[in-house]
């Protein structure tokens, strides 16, 4: 393979659907797109490992985009926002 290698961690939902959509039609065409389900363990794992928190994320060439690299939701961020609390 000469193209890069684009991976989609994706939970199967319309958003994830609307970025794999995208990122295959702007895909060069030497460049393999592989869709990866998020309820499969060792994807999970993997996406874990790389530090994917929040879907639909990418990688290219193994490293996670900057624009997926967001810590994702926080604990102590909901909590200020009213996570735990009652009304």
């Amino acid at each position: 393979m000469s193209g890069r290698l684009i991976e989609v961690f994706s939970a199967g939902c319309p958003v994830c659907e609307k970025l794999v959509a995208l990122i295959r039609e702007r895909a060069c065409p030497s460049c393999e797109v592989r869709v990866l389900g998020m309820q499969e363990r060792a994807v999970a794992e993997t996406a874990e490992r790389l530090g994917v928190r929040s879907l639909p994320a990418v990688t290219i060439d193994g490293k996670l985009a900057d624009c997926c690299s967001g810590g994702g939701p926080e604990p102590l961020t909901l909590e200020r926002r009213g996570l735990g609390q009652g009304k």
